[in-house]
């Protein structure tokens, strides 16, 4: 039996390979590149530059096009799109994996990662690495990890001390580690979509969130919240993902100029967005209205001690080992 099922996969990875050598032959592999954001945020300027780049280097073997702000898919049908092969690429956020793998939720875990500096360490290590590869059963290979940046936590009140937020409606994403996190606050996550935030907010549905600085100040979410604390509790990244039989299927040498110009637009995704976050800080914190907090090492280590229960909520989903190779790089940023 075991033969037989890998004689299958065997067979149609030659297929899959076979039909990527013959598009070669015929005229360029075409990597359709979709994804929900406008083009010029980070991302949306790492799949041009994707675009521009391979199509320099790889023209007549590689056409890519791109479909910024779901006019091709949305976040709804995305990732089966992927699947079935009808889109090659895309790049969303780490939380919309959790229906594939629940080891991803690490980096929803509140309170795990010291800053950015270590979310990069954890994701260029072994266990960080491995990641990539974990929804590959689901037709999803990971090939980079893009940042938008550290979460903040946005409110009506300023929050200090975790008890702050107790009786709070919070706007999360769909995730059952953020829910967990706010209801282990003693506040009440409410999940919407990133585009009814602000009226939400502005409403009073809900009075409070969490985002990056550049996202806060893109959407002005700042004008409606009196209060932003500086907690950088969680990482919102994204996952560059592709179809396994689709990738694995280009002609090797192809596939690894591609991984090359990954690798280049990676870093510029990364820059841009830790610019765009720290130049936002600086615009929120100079506009008139709302107050930014800054945590001491002790009200930190208070939120972390807080979230404890949390990360032994989700440990056996994730994994022990992912959890303390996640610790790891915070204990050596200390030394």
């Amino acid at each position: 039996m075991l033969k037989s099922i890998a004689a299958i996969a065997t067979s149609t990875l030659l297929l899959v390979s076979a039909q990527a050598h013959a598009a070669t032959e015929a005229g360029p592999i075409l990597i359709k590149f979709a994804h929900v954001v406008a083009d010029n945020t980070p991302k949306g300027q790492g799949a041009l530059l994707f675009q521009k780049l391979a199509e320099e280097r790889l023209g007549g073997k590689v056409k890519v096009e791109v479909y910024p702000n779901s006019t091709l898919y949305g976040d709804a049908n995305e990732l089966a799109a992927l699947a079935s092969n009808d889109v090659q690429l895309l790049a969303p956020s780490l939380a919309k994996f959790e229906k594939y793998t629940k080891q991803l939720q690490v980096f929803d875990l509140p309170f795990l990662f010291d800053d950015l500096d270590a979310v990069n360490r954890f994701q260029k290590r072994a266990k960080g690495r491995q990641l990539l590869r974990s929804m590959e059963d689901h037709n999803i290979v990971g090939l980079a990890y893009w940042h938008n940046g550290m979460k903040q936590l946005s409110a009506t009140r300023a929050l200090l001390v975790p008890g702050d937020a107790a009786g709070l409606k919070f706007r999360i994403q769909p995730s059952s580690v953020l829910e967990a996190q706010f209801q282990q606050l003693g506040a009440t996550p409410q999940v919407l979509p990133f585009a009814e935030v602000f009226e939400a907010l502005k409403s009073g549905k809900v009075q409070g969130a969490e985002n990056p600085w550049s996202n806060i100040y893109s959407k002005q979410l700042h004008s409606v919240q009196p209060f932003i604390t500086e907690t950088n509790h969680g990482v919102l990244d994204y996952m560059l993902v592709s179809n396994p039989r689709f990738w694995y299927g280009i002609p090797h040498q192809v596939r690894v100029e591609l991984e090359g110009i990954i690798d280049e637009v990676t870093f510029e995704v990364n820059r841009q967005a830790e610019a765009a976050n720290l130049a936002d800080r600086k615009r929120i914190e100079s506009a008139a209205g709302t107050q930014v907090i800054a945590l001491s090492d002790e009200q930190r280590d208070a939120w972390r001690q807080a979230m404890q229960p949390v990360w032994q909520q989700f440990e056996t989903a994730i994994g022990r080992d992912v959890i303390k190779a996640a610790q790891t790089v915070n204990r050596n940023k200390r030394d």
